[in-house]
C-alpha cells in the first residue's frame, strides 16, 4: 500500500483498494478523477495543476487511466517485483506516473477505485519547480524507452 501520511487519503478507503487488488486487478489506484471520486478543500490552481498533470501523462504515454498522478495505491507483490524498483529513474512525484506506467507496460491489470482526496491536515507540500520540471521531462522519456 502507498498513501499520504498527512490524512489527505482517508484510511477507511484502504479496505476498498485492498479488496480490488485481491479480486479484480494487480494494481488498485485510488482515483480522484473517476465517477464517485473527487477532491475537497483545494484551490483552483491546485486543481488545474493536478488535472493537467494527469492529462499530460495520460496523453503522452497513451494510458486510459484517469488519475495517473495519484499516490494512493495497492500493489500486488508481483507488480513491484516486475517494476524492478531499483531501476526507477524519477526522484520527485514523477515516480507516481513511472510506477503506474511500468505496471501497464508489463501487462498488469489496473483498476481505479473512486476516492475523495482532501487537503492535507498535517505538514506542507514538497512540490517545487524542480520536481514539476522532472515530471514534465521524464514522461516523454518513459514513452521513448518503451
Amino acid at each position: 500500500m502507498e498513501m499520504d501520511a498527512d490524512f489527505s487519503h482517508d484510511p477507511q478507503d484502504l479496505a476498498r483498494l485492498l479488496a480490488a487488488a485481491r479480486t479484480s486487478c494487480d494494481l488498485a489506484l485510488g482515483s480522484r478523477y473517476v465517477p464517485g471520486g473527487g477532491v475537497s478543500d483545494w484551490g483552483r490552481l491546485r486543481q488545474v495543476v493536478s488535472r493537467g498533470g494527469s492529462w499530460y501523462a495520460r496523453e503522452v504515454l497513451g494510458l486510459q487511466i484517469r488519475d495517473v498522478t495519484g499516490g494512493f495505491k495497492c500493489f500486488r507483490a508481483e507488480v513491484l517485483r516486475a517494476i524492478d524498483l531499483p531501476t526507477v529513474r524519477s526522484r520527485g512525484y514523477a515516480f507516481q506516473v513511472e510506477l503506474t506506467y511500468r505496471a501497464v507496460q508489463r501487462g498488469f491489470r489496473v483498476q481505479e477505485v473512486p476516492i475523495v482526496f482532501r487537503d492535507r491536515q498535517h505538514g506542507t507540500s514538497k512540490m517545487s519547480t524542480g520536481i514539476a520540471l522532472e515530471a514534465m521531462l521524464l514522461v516523454p522519456r518513459l514513452r521513448r524507452k518503451r
